[in-house]
């Protein structure tokens, strides 16, 4: 991948982008991970107003990787403006609200409220500044497996690096010399408390992933697989189905014409 001409198709993307929008600017959810990292120095690289919001909920300690880069981003960028905003209280008053039933459901519901909590706050933000809420997804995550919370950090504005596998984006902060600690972190989207990775949740790497992304495009016949390739191609396929409801148009029932006169 040539690194350089995707970052500058990407920042003139973007910037194209907001002038056509007549907005004011951008913002987006910081984690210490590698896609909002990349992200957020892609967008900051447009010039116009940036705001990075970090949104702990629950959390018993600092994120320090989100607090490097945000001042890394600080330092090189003068367009860019850091908030942290602790959402816990929001949460506790919601689960005080509503938990009041046991089920095997629970803890992913309340992780996905998480999630649109944190969409909430990025969208108060956006229209006090008419500002555009920028995703973090790569092409894995939004259009393989679906792995996003549908109107949580699925609810965005426009998705700069949609396109591009974790593999290409793992390029793209090297080549932006985002800092080595999270180029070398697990993925994690930070909403269980048992803190698992990404791929804790997945079942598989995101390596794994893509290839089986790229076999499913290709139509690969079963039979020339092997037992390991068979399960993860198989375990990609599973995610894909269960989720595509967040990776297609919302279902319009259209009504005839003959029916409606």
């Amino acid at each position: 991948m040539k690194e350089k001409k995707v970052i500058r198709h990407i920042v003139s993307w973007l910037k194209e982008y907001i002038q056509k929008s007549k907005s004011n600017g951008f913002i987006l959810g910081i984690s210490g991970g590698i896609d909002s990292s990349v992200v957020s120095y892609l967008v900051s690289m447009t010039k116009f107003p940036t705001i990075i919001l970090e949104m702990p909920i629950m959390e018993n300690r600092k994120n320090i990787l989100s607090i490097k880069h945000a001042n890394f981003l600080k330092k090189k960028f003068s367009n860019v403006h850091y908030l942290e905003k602790d959402l816990s209280a929001l949460f506790t008053t919601f689960c005080h609200i509503t938990h009041d039933v046991k089920n095997s459901k629970l803890s992913l519901a309340l992780a996905n409220v998480k999630s649109r909590i944190r969409m909430l706050t990025l969208y108060y933000y956006a229209n006090i500044k008419n500002y555009l809420v920028v995703g973090t997804g790569n092409k894995v995550e939004d259009f393989g497996v679906g792995f996003f919370t549908k109107y949580g950090d699925g609810g965005v504005d426009l998705h700069p690096i949609a396109d591009l596998t974790k593999s290409e984006v793992r390029f793209l902060a090297k080549k932006l010399n985002i800092i080595d600690e999270i180029q070398k972190a697990k993925p994690t989207d930070g909403l269980w408390d048992d803190h698992r990775s990404d791929e804790d949740q997945l079942g598989a790497t995101y390596e794994e992933l893509e290839w089986a992304m790229k076999m499913e495009i290709m139509k690969k016949k079963d039979d020339t697989l092997s037992d390991i390739e068979y399960k993860i191609l198989k375990k990609y396929q599973i995610l894909h189905q269960k989720n595509i409801h967040k990776m297609i148009p919302i279902p319009i029932c259209k009504i005839p014409d003959d029916i409606k006169k």
